[in-house]
């Protein structure tokens, strides 16, 4: 105690540019027991920690992966520090929770999964530029991150029975949120799910599974600044994504963003043919 409250001196360490020994030393913290021990770098840094990262998932420890900057929207830095294939990088590894919050709300939740994980680690990817916070009066509550995926959108003739389902994670959902309306005035009823860890949705029951991306609706959308690679599996082979498959550029953040193709006009335009796809191949108009 220091003049009557708590101390904090010394909770946190300045590892410096050594993201391989702060992995380390996390890990060690996490294997001698009594904290909760987190390392917090850039995303595009995780490569130089994948030793210890990988470790923490074979070793099952609790250890938390903080990363920031992570998307091209991180900008100006260029492409160097813009990563792109490290989402789906970090999803390779079994048993690592790879979580991408959208906002402040699944922010909180998210933490509170890693806190809860106490058997096997978990990785946080957060943006640096700012997001909306989503008005959970009108969405649905941001504890369904617990659960890897959830519906956004209120129950209505729009979610219950979509045209197309449009999913996205981290600061790409404000841009499935900002195309449903758009949407529906083209006719187009659009579900939209909130995906921030693939792993917490697989480890749902399969009929939670089929409620959230139900098997009837084929056109579907992914939205993420990242690598493809392994959409697919959640897309069909009737969906797409507007993704990165290629490197950034450098230049302010929201310009990359733009320029590279992550806006609600993209979005909307893409939806628009999956859809128009999918009513040809049913014969509908």
């Amino acid at each position: 105690m220091i003049g009557g409250v708590w101390g904090f001196a010394g909770r946190n360490l300045h590892f410096g540019v050594r993201e391989h020994g702060m992995g380390a030393i996390v890990n060690g913290l996490a294997y001698h027991g009594g904290v909760i021990p987190y390392g917090a770098t850039f995303l595009v840094f995780s490569d130089y920690m994948r030793p210890p990262v990988r470790l923490s998932a074979l070793a099952r420890l609790g250890s938390i992966w903080v990363y920031t900057h992570d998307s091209i929207g991180l900008g100006e830095d260029g492409p160097t520090h813009q990563p792109v294939e490290h989402l789906i990088a970090l999803r390779a590894i079994p048993d690592l929770l790879v979580i991408r919050p959208a906002d402040a709300n699944e922010t909180v939740w998210a933490w509170w999964v890693a806190i809860q994980n106490r058997h096997r680690p978990t990785a946080l990817a957060f943006t640096r530029q700012n997001v909306p916070t989503l008005d959970r009066s009108i969405y649905a509550s941001a504890e369904g991150l617990v659960c890897g995926a959830y519906v956004l959108n209120p129950p209505s003739e729009a979610s219950q029975r979509p045209d197309i389902i449009l999913i996205a994670t981290g600061s790409e959902v404000q841009h499935i949120v900002g195309a449903e309306p758009v949407l529906a005035t083209k006719g187009i009823k659009a579900r939209l799910v909130s995906m921030p860890c693939w792993e917490l949705f697989e480890e749902q029951p399969a009929e939670y599974r089929e409620r959230v991306l139900p098997s009837s609706v084929t056109a579907r959308l992914a939205v993420e600044a990242g690598r493809s690679l392994g959409w697919e599996r959640w897309v069909g082979a009737c969906g797409a994504t507007v993704s990165l498959d290629r490197y950034g550029a450098s230049a302010p953040g929201d310009i990359v963003m733009r320029e590279l193709g992550f806006t609600t006009d993209r979005v909307v335009r893409a939806a628009e043919g999956l859809v128009a796809a999918a009513r040809e191949k049913s014969g509908r108009r």
